[in-house]
């Protein structure tokens, strides 16, 4: 097993990615504290995973303190952080007012800083025993290029991809790797809301005509699943990945590999 002995952070560990991160940490050994806002998450109806449910509102100083106090009195390390916690607001930036701008990087940006930030001395224990240290944060493609009517959203992931790298500068030496996962579609609760949101330029279609053209648009023509996310947090989590830092590791099908498609 990959993670066998290891104690893993994840937050927004009750949603739809961080289940299946979760799930395939439990699945390779780890020890696993799955932090949210509530113990159902976005997906209410899902069964318990055997991860340590901790409340965690990502945007309160407080909160990360205390969740990282609590794992220290429990496990007295941490080998490694998921910062997977995240919120989309479907808006350009004249429809965006002030609250849900500074509400977007509260989650998204200022979340990942506070919970790494507290998370540090848990991840340098784990370094000095020789074991590897990895924190994993949550970009997006929407961070190198743009969906329309995502505007906070693109700059909150910009605002985490310049983070990563600045983190795996700052700690590298630490012994404390640090990547960012930047996935593209991927079928979550939140996807879902986006196929009925404003941000979709839906044009009248139904669901299931909008959720095809995604597909479709994609080399593989496919979007992701949680699952695929999951793969690759679970590789750079492990020794395996031990000289892989400071990366921003796009996983969206080849959408951003190719130009945009004519519109005939």
């Amino acid at each position: 097993m990959m993670l066998e002995g290891k104690t893993a952070l994840i937050t927004g560990g009750r949603g739809g990615i961080g289940r299946a991160i979760a799930a395939r940490f439990l699945r390779e050994g780890a020890r696993v504290y799955a932090a949210d806002l509530t113990p159902e998450g976005s997906l209410a109806a899902h069964d318990e995973d055997g991860s340590i449910f901790l409340k965690l509102d990502v945007t309160r100083e407080s909160d990360a303190i205390a969740a990282m106090e609590q794992v220290a009195g429990e496990v007295g390390q941490l080998d490694i952080l998921v910062n997977a916690a995240g919120i989309e607001i479907e808006k350009t930036i004249e429809d965006t007012s002030l609250e849900e701008w500074n509400l977007s990087f509260a989650v998204n940006a200022t979340g990942t800083f506070l919970t790494s930030k507290y998370a540090l001395p848990l991840l340098r224990k784990a370094a000095a025993t020789g074991r590897t240290a990895s924190v994993i944060n949550f970009g997006s493609y929407d961070g190198f290029i743009a969906d329309p009517g995502l505007a906070a959203y693109c700059a909150t992931k910009g605002a985490v991809h310049a983070l990563t790298r600045a983190m795996a500068c700052d700690h590298g030496p630490e012994g404390i790797r640090v990547n960012a996962i930047c996935p593209g579609y991927v079928d979550t609760p939140m996807l879902q809301s986006f196929f009925t949101g404003e941000g979709s330029g839906g044009d009248g279609k139904t669901i299931d005509q909008l959720q095809q053209a995604v597909r479709d648009v994609h080399p593989t023509r496919t979007y992701g699943t949680p699952e695929d996310i999951a793969n690759l947090v679970n590789w750079l989590a492990s020794d395996e990945a031990r000289y892989a830092s400071g990366q921003l590791w796009v996983l969206d099908g080849g959408l951003s590999a190719q130009v945009q498609q004519m519109k005939l």
